[in-house]
């Protein structure tokens, strides 16, 4: 007889779970990405034939639409499983719920935060940014798009007994990202320019190990709320 699963094997089980029911309804999850693509293509046409100055905008540009393209996908983070009983047979099964929540929060990334990440060349070409800081652009946005996850992890899991709740997700998420989004943007304007980007990197790194530290133990203290 098979032993109790370890918690990376329950992890494991639940992102493959997770994945499948979002390969189901692919158009949900694919809203974020076009909405990221339409942000970003729409600031060249605002611009005028000024390369530089164009180039000035692309880090904000960059960082705002990938934020809000996040925000997008975090009402269907938890919805679905609380509406069919999941998050509550999982809060009384005795597994632990923040490692299985942070599984959750991983699928999340998998399908906005990481496509983000790998369009984000185009967007940045799109932008004016040399083509040669186009791959040092990538490290701060995955740092930030996993902590952007996160964070929007802990608004999705506050609201998730209100209906219509994604005008308060966004005003409990956004305050919580500031940082994210300063070094983040900071980080992208050094390497557009050719500098050092040390110093930014490593507070946005910073972050993201906070949040992945205590992110996944606030969401289960919500869900639990919620659910309980």
């Amino acid at each position: 007889m098979s032993g109790t699963p370890s918690l990376f094997e329950m992890a494991r089980l639940q992102m493959v779970r997770d994945l499948r029911l979002a390969l189901r309804r692919g158009g949900e999850w694919l809203q974020p990405l076009v909405f990221f693509l339409v942000i970003t293509t729409l600031f060249p046409l605002t611009f005028d034939s000024q390369l530089s100055r164009l180039r000035d905008v692309a880090p904000a540009a960059l960082w705002v639409s990938a934020l809000l393209s996040s925000l997008l996908a975090l009402e269907l983070l938890f919805r679905d499983d609380a509406l069919d009983g999941t998050l509550e047979q999982l809060a009384v099964s005795g597994t632990p719920l923040s490692w299985v929540l942070l599984a959750k929060t991983a699928v999340h990334w998998l399908l906005t935060g990481l496509p983000l990440v790998l369009m984000a060349p185009v967007v940045a070409g799109a932008l004016g940014a040399p083509y040669e800081a186009i791959p040092g652009l990538l490290l701060p946005l995955a740092l930030g798009s996993i902590t952007l996850s996160l964070i929007g992890a802990i608004g999705a899991a506050l609201t998730l007994g209100l209906r219509r709740g994604g005008v308060l997700l966004g005003l409990l998420t956004l305050p919580l990202t500031v940082p994210v989004m300063i070094f983040g943007a900071g980080a992208s304007v050094r390497i557009i320019a050719g500098q050092s980007a040390a110093g930014p990197l490593y507070l946005l790194a910073a972050v993201a190990v906070l949040a992945l530290a205590l992110a996944p133990l606030a969401i289960a203290a919500a869900v639990r709320i919620n659910v309980e």
